[in-house]
């Protein structure tokens, strides 16, 4: 009996799994974050954009060409990333379940099993040069072959995602002592999750 609650249960889960898609609000993709770390910096802090094509077309961004470092750091620098997403409900921004953190970005950054890897620096051409330097070298070129980030989470279980959500990125840098470095890098990127219909 019990064998066949839970081989029901597992079914019942796999039925209540959803497909949800973002709808951005800023089309310029980033925005800075709202309640930033004193003296962090956005997007502009961490990269130097003005060559990167991007576009947009429904839940699809279209990425192409070159970004470059402007990050001030010494080369020895240890470089922490975090990725949190947070729901707007009454006023207030509160946070979900979809996290992800990294103590030493710069060791896992082309390492396949990292979201890092499967979103975007798999689709970076030059990644010798970018693995010797990482981020901590300004004007360091991050060379793209064209790619697509599609804004969709596939196969979510648990509560109903909609209404507004933002996914909050920060880059920490710490010393050879691990004291942290002044300029965090924080951004966002803020839209409507709907549910897809199946």
């Amino acid at each position: 009996m019990l064998k066949v609650h839970l081989i029901l249960i597992v079914n019942l889960a796999g039925i209540w799994a959803a497909d949800y898609e973002m709808l951005l609000e800023d089309p310029d993709i980033f925005s800075p974050c709202t309640e930033p770390p004193p003296g962090s910096a956005g997007i502009r802090g961490l990269l130097n954009m003005d060559d990167l094509v991007k576009s947009q077309e429904d839940e699809t961004i279209h990425v192409s060409e070159n970004a470059s470092t402007t990050w001030e750091l010494q080369p020895t620098d240890r470089i922490s990333a975090r990725f949190a997403m947070m729901h707007f409900n009454r006023g207030t921004w509160e946070p979900t379940v979809f996290s992800v953190a990294t103590p030493d970005f710069c060791s896992v950054m082309f390492d396949e099993d990292q979201y890092w890897y499967k979103y975007w620096t798999k689709n970076i051409l030059n990644r010798d040069e970018v693995e010797e330097k990482c981020l901590r070298t300004p004007g360091t070129i991050l060379a793209h072959k064209p790619f697509d980030v599609v804004l969709r989470m596939m196969n979510i279980r648990g509560a109903t995602l909609n209404g507004r959500y933002k996914a909050v990125v920060t880059f920490e840098a710490f010393d050879e002592k691990n004291a942290p470095r002044p300029n965090t890098i924080c951004f966002e990127v803020r839209g409507e999750v709907e549910k897809l219909k199946k």
